[in-house]
């Protein structure tokens, strides 16, 4: 089981903005910024479902290839809510809500890339 993840970013502001405009319809806010004078001035802030952080943004140089992570959804309608929060905050749409009949039956997601082109996903397993 992954306990945590993140991402290099290369505004921290901006991809803020986008993260938590994108990941508000999975329950998803910033639950901690670690203080500047423990990071040597780099801004570190850790999003997640209260209480716990389990998504971290860092910023920094972006990973090259950018890569791909996948929130769970409750149900399709938070899929749809993200793609559309997603887009609204300035993502660029990378396969919009359907079904992935290729992965298993139910599978539904939706795909948009962030400000640094990294593939963010919201899927939902169940009909």
């Amino acid at each position: 089981m992954i306990d945590h993840t993140g991402l290099a970013v290369s505004d921290a502001g901006v991809s803020r903005r986008f993260y938590e405009a994108a990941l508000a319809p999975l329950g998803y806010e910033v639950l901690l910024e670690v203080p500047t004078e423990h990071t040597g001035g780099i801004v570190v802030l850790g999003f997640g479902v209260p209480p716990k952080p389990d998504f971290w943004l860092r910023q920094g140089a972006p990973q090259k290839p950018p890569i791909h992570i996948a929130f769970r959804a409750e149900n399709r309608a938070v899929v749809d809510a993200f793609y559309e929060a997603a887009l609204a905050a300035g993502g660029i749409d990378n396969g919009a809500p359907g079904l992935r009949t290729h992965y298993h039956p139910d599978y539904y997601g939706a795909f948009v890339r962030d400000p640094d082109g990294h593939n963010v996903e919201a899927c939902c397993h169940t009909a």
